[in-house]
């Protein structure tokens, strides 16, 4: 049965890669322990931890993250630099550090759940600060707008020019003529209309027959008359 204290331990490198951005495998058989004490100096600047662990305690701790390959490189004297805060960084301290001291070899590393190899480390690298990746976003960001603004005053600077160039062929401007003020028509003169005969309008046809059987009563009553007067005088 495991002691505490190994499972313990075993929890701590599990969390301990869980929580890195990344983790590097060294071997550092033959360095000093003043030169281990430098290493962990430079590499703690970088926001790193540089632990020596056993080996069976690394396999033990390792084992559930699924790693191909990983398994095979915890074997030796061999030290983890756990990168919590910039890989870049941490990457480029170890790399200088064994330039220095080629007794410190990077065995491998693991980043994104990936096993990284020793090249891929030193591209990692070369990769440049943080600190100047973030400048040169920020500059990236800022350029358009700075070129937007040249941009509007340079077409400010030519429009000025042509307008006044326009000007001077056209003989300078023209003051604009001040519009007279409206003034309200004079009502026209309204003609009364002609008097237009209406024709007289027919007359229904039974007004009409009225009328005739009038005039011919009236002819015979006169007709009556004038015999009647005649007898008489004879």
């Amino acid at each position: 049965m495991p002691r505490p204290e190994k499972v313990q331990a075993v929890a701590d490198i599990k969390d301990k890669f869980e929580g890195a951005q990344a983790v590097f495998l060294t071997e550092y058989r033959g360095i000093t322990v003043k030169q281990l004490a430098e290493l962990r100096r430079s590499l703690r600047k970088t926001g790193a931890d540089y632990k020596v662990v056993k080996m069976t305690l690394a396999r033990r701790a390792t084992d559930g993250l699924g790693i191909e390959g990983l398994e095979e490189k915890l074997e030796g004297p061999t030290a983890l630099a756990f990168a919590n805060e910039d890989a870049v960084a941490t990457a480029k301290a170890l790399r200088d550090f064994a330039k220095e001291n080629d007794r410190l070899v990077l065995k491998a590393g693991v980043m994104g759940g990936d096993l990284l190899r020793p090249e891929q480390i030193t591209k990692l690298a070369e990769i440049e600060p943080r600190e100047v990746l973030l400048s040169k976003i920020a500059g990236a960001a800022k350029a358009p707008l700075s070129k937007l603004a040249g941009l509007m005053a340079a077409f400010n600077r030519n429009a000025a020019s042509m307008f006044s160039q326009l000007i001077d062929k056209k003989g300078g401007l023209e003051p604009p003529a001040q519009a007279e003020p409206e003034t309200a028509p004079e009502p026209a003169a309204v003609e009364e209309p002609a008097a237009v005969e209406e024709p007289d309008a027919p007359k229904p046809a039974a007004a009409d027959e009225a009328a005739a059987v009038d005039e011919a009563a009236a002819v015979e009553e006169s007709v009556s008359v004038d015999e009647s007067t005649s007898v008489e005088e004879e």
